[in-house]
C-alpha cells in the first residue's frame, strides 16, 4: 500500500483515484479551490457531480492546503487546471523531498521571456530539483470513472521513474506505456486541443478526415520545432489523444461553430458560455510566439485557427 495525495479534485483528478484505490492505495483527493465541491465529496455518499457516480468510500476528501505537502507521501500527483499549476509551483518552491510528482495537467505557457513551456517545466521553475513526471494520453475521466479500459503515456527523463509510477497505477482496465520524451508528450497533449478545434470545423466526415491527416503534419512540425521526438506524435499522446478530442468534447464542439460561420465571441455567448475550451485558452497563451517566431507556411492550420480566434474572426481555412 502507497500513501498518495491528489491535489485537484475536478473530473480527471477524482477519476485517477479509482485505479488507486482499486490498487489498495491510501488515497487523499484534496481540492485547493472548490470549496462547494469538496463539501459534497465530503458527505457520506461522496457523489462527484461531473463524473456522475458515487466514489469509493475508502478515498480521503480534503481541502488542500500547503502545510499537506510536507507529510509523507509515496506519489503527489497534480490535477489541477492550467491556471492552478501556477499556484502549485509557488507551494513546492522549498519542497525538498524526493517524493515523486505526477502532472495531469495539460497546457502551455508563455512565460516573463515570452518562450513556450510545458506544466512541468513551470513547476521546475520555482524548484529544479523537484522529481517531476506527466501523464498524458487519450484518457476521458468519466470512461475511466467508470472503468472503461483507457491507455496513457507516463514521462520522465529517466524511464525507470516512469516504469515505477506505472506499476503503482496500472490496473487491468487502466494500463500505461512509458517514455523519456517528456517535452513531447507535453507538447502533443497541449497542442492537440486546438487541432481538434480544426478538425471539428469541417462540415462533413470526408472535410475532417482530411483536416485530421494534415493535422498530423502541422503537429510532427511543431514537436520537432519545439525539441520533441517525432513518435511521440504518433503515440497515445499524440493522434490516441487528437482522437479523442476530435470525435467529440467542448474544442470539437467549438470547431463546428466557427465552421459554420460563426465567430468565437459569438459562438461562445450563444451555445458555450458556461464551458471552457481549453484549445482557446491555449491559443491565447501561445498565439504570440507562434504568430512571431514559426514558419507560417509549415503550419497554415493552425495560423488559420490562431488568427479566428485571437482575432474574433471568421474561421478560413484553404482545404
Amino acid at each position: 500500500m502507497k500513501n498518495i495525495l491528489i491535489i485537484g479534485s475536478g473530473a480527471m483528478g477524482a477519476a485517477f483515484s479509482i485505479p488507486l484505490i482499486e490498487n489498495k492505495h491510501k488515497v487523499t483527493l484534496s481540492e485547493p479551490h472548490n470549496i462547494k465541491l469538496i463539501n459534497k465529496l465530503n458527505h457520506k455518499e461522496k457523489f462527484h457531480p461531473s463524473l456522475k457516480i458515487n466514489l469509493p468510500k475508502q478515498i480521503i476528501t480534503k481541502k488542500f492546503v500547503p502545510e499537506m505537502l510536507n507529510l509523507k507521501w509515496n506519489l503527489i500527483v497534480v490535477a489541477v487546471s492550467s491556471v492552478g499549476i501556477d499556484i502549485i509551483s509557488k507551494y513546492l518552491t522549498h519542497f525538498k523531498s524526493k517524493t515523486p510528482i505526477l502532472v495531469l495537467t495539460k497546457g502551455l505557457k508563455l512565460d516573463k521571456t515570452k518562450k513556450i513551456i510545458t506544466m512541468s517545466e513551470q513547476l521546475n521553475k520555482t524548484n529544479n530539483k523537484l522529481n517531476v513526471s506527466v501523464l498524458k494520453g487519450p484518457c476521458l475521466a468519466k470512461e475511466l470513472a467508470r472503468k472503461i479500459k483507457s491507455y496513457t503515456v507516463i514521462g520522465n527523463k529517466k524511464l525507470k521513474v516512469a516504469k515505477d509510477i506505472g506499476k503503482m497505477i496500472s490496473t487491468s482496465y487502466y494500463k500505461t506505456e512509458h517514455t523519456t520524451d517528456v517535452r513531447g508528450v507535453e507538447f502533443s497533449s497541449a497542442i492537440k486541443n486546438i487541432y481538434s478545434m480544426i478538425i471539428g470545423s469541417g462540415q462533413g466526415e470526408n472535410t475532417s478526415s482530411a483536416l485530421f491527416r494534415k493535422s498530423i503534419d502541422e503537429m510532427d512540425y511543431l514537436i520537432k520545432h519545439f525539441k520533441g521526438k517525432k513518435e511521440t506524435v504518433y503515440g497515445l499522446a499524440g493522434i490516441g489523444d487528437l482522437y479523442v478530442s476530435a470525435v467529440g468534447g467542448r474544442n470539437s464542439k467549438m470547431g463546428d461553430y466557427l465552421g459554420k460561420g460563426f465567430t468565437f465571441r459569438s459562438a461562445k455567448r450563444k451555445f458555450m458560455k458556461d464551458d471552457t475550451v481549453e484549445g482557446a485558452d491555449l491559443a491565447f497563451e501561445i498565439a504570440p510566439y507562434i504568430l512571431k517566431k514559426l514558419n507560417r507556411k509549415k503550419i497554415p492550420l493552425m495560423i488559420a485557427l490562431l488568427n479566428a480566434i485571437t482575432k474574433n474572426k471568421k474561421l478560413k481555412i484553404k482545404y
